[in-house]
């Protein structure tokens, strides 16, 4: 029997997908090469932006002939989308047999064993043993849940609503799923969390005990961590960060606006100049740090003065890319009835002049790094991360899972192009990429 998984969103989404797949690979499923042999599909919807949710509800509706093909196929519709129009979803297409919302994500495995026995009546007690599930090897990299749901109130966003408060996954747990990522061949691992670096447990830990501790653990080359939010970007954690050897110095921090009048409309609890002061700090501690953020334009009363301050503020920033995107408006969020709406048009002119700006800084960074060494964690033969944010084709083929030394002589629009020096390890030379 074999399983497709197909998520939308972000990494969150995939990292639950990956969750939510493992109670049928107990049952014996294996991973599927494509929907043409898949017997059962896990699709993780998103609903963040009205596209990712449109997306996914078009993926649904081109499932169904999949579903009709063969019999006794199983497919589960889950994440935010689930969570938001569950019902819906059953209505309009009764096809899909289990729909789990993503509040319902630490009861799936109960909730899948009832569905089977009830739909499939895979569990009765005459049925053949299932086969013993396949050990999953892990790919270069493995993300690792530490918490899920978020306790701010951001006006334009629907986490909170479809996610719930935050819950903090046990210190323990975090580290034995870790331990085992690193054990199924993993090298770099992502902690994630709606924000992440809010993570704490009643013994008094913070998160930056928690990126101490998968510091230390053996086997681990590289850790990242997604998406933190800036007011827990705190001394202890800038320290950590200094300290362990294996934090990529990297980090992705939503931003959102340049402008104090929309991040407090927004409810987003800092200002333009408090973040980069923080950020301002950490590249003294952290020798070549490597930014990137989130940015949303055409929120509600947006002007374009408040405009102007968000590009002023992407320069200031020195941010190797960012993320941008047009308010959607979600059902539900306080920013969904504001008043002073901005026009589709003057959304879409000023994505692009933002987009313009981004990507002409992160040709800048990437133009800067010809000539530097850097090392980069292969996922294929020739294809990986490097230690910074870039992605780098090497020019000649390595071992998947292994880090290797190499020497940038290239770039093209959005990744570097490297000459491998050897697949040993051996230490990097910091790269600064400082303006």
């Amino acid at each position: 029997m074999k399983l497709l998984v197909i998520s939308f969103g972000c990494q969150m989404s995939t990292a639950d997908g990956a969750e939510m797949a493992r109670p049928l690979r107990a049952r014996g499923f294996e991973s599927a090469s494509g929907l043409g042999d898949a017997d059962a599909v896990i699709l993780n919807t998103c609903t963040v932006r009205q596209h990712a949710e449109d997306r996914a509800l078009s993926q649904i509706g081109r499932l169904k002939p999949w579903k009709e093909e063969r019999p006794g196929r199983l497919l589960i519709v889950a994440g935010c989308a689930a969570e938001r129009i569950g019902a819906w979803i059953e209505e309009r297409f009764p096809y899909v047999d289990l729909v789990v919302g993503a509040k319902s994500i630490e009861a799936y495995p109960a909730i899948l064993d009832q569905a089977l026995k009830r739909s499939f009546d895979w569990a009765r007690d005459d049925a053949p043993a299932w086969p013993a599930a396949a050990q999953e090897q892990a790919g270069a990299g493995a993300y690792v849940t530490v918490m899920r749901g978020c306790n701010y109130a951001c006006t334009y966003c629907i986490v909170p609503a479809v996610r719930g408060p935050e819950l903090y996954r046990p210190f323990d747990t975090v580290l034995a799923e870790a331990g085992a990522a690193l054990s199924a061949g993993a090298r770099e691992l992502t902690l994630l969390g709606q924000t992440v670096n809010s993570w704490r447990d009643g013994s008094g830990r913070d998160f930056s005990d928690l990126v101490r501790a998968v510091d230390a653990l053996p086997g681990v080359a590289r850790q990242r961590f997604m998406s933190p939010h800036p007011f827990f970007l705190t001394p202890k954690l800038m320290r950590a960060m200094a300290d362990c050897a294996t934090v990529a110095p990297h980090l992705h921090l939503p931003a959102q606006s340049g402008s104090d009048r929309m991040l407090k409309a927004m409810k987003r609890n800092y200002t333009s100049m408090s973040y980069l002061a923080k950020t301002e700090t950490l590249r003294t501690m952290v020798p070549g740090l490597a930014l990137s953020t989130d940015f949303i334009v055409g929120f509600p009363g947006e002007t374009e003065e408040d405009f102007r301050a968000t590009l002023e503020f992407a320069s200031a920033g020195d941010f190797c890319t960012a993320y941008c995107f047009k308010y959607s408006a979600r059902e539900g969020t306080a920013a969904a009835s504001a008043p002073d709406p901005v026009d589709e048009t003057v959304k879409d002119e000023r994505l692009a002049r933002l987009l313009e700006l981004v990507e002409a800084n992160m040709r800048r960074r990437l133009d800067a790094m010809v000539g530097t060494r850097v090392r980069v964690l292969l996922e294929d033969a020739t294809d990986g991360r490097t230690q910074f944010h870039f992605r780098a084709r090497l020019d000649e083929p390595g071992v998947p899972g292994t880090l290797v030394d190499a020497v940038v002589t290239g770039r093209t629009d959005t990744a570097l192009k490297a000459r491998a020096l050897s697949l040993a390890s051996r230490p990097v030379a910091v790269v600064s990429l400082s303006s």
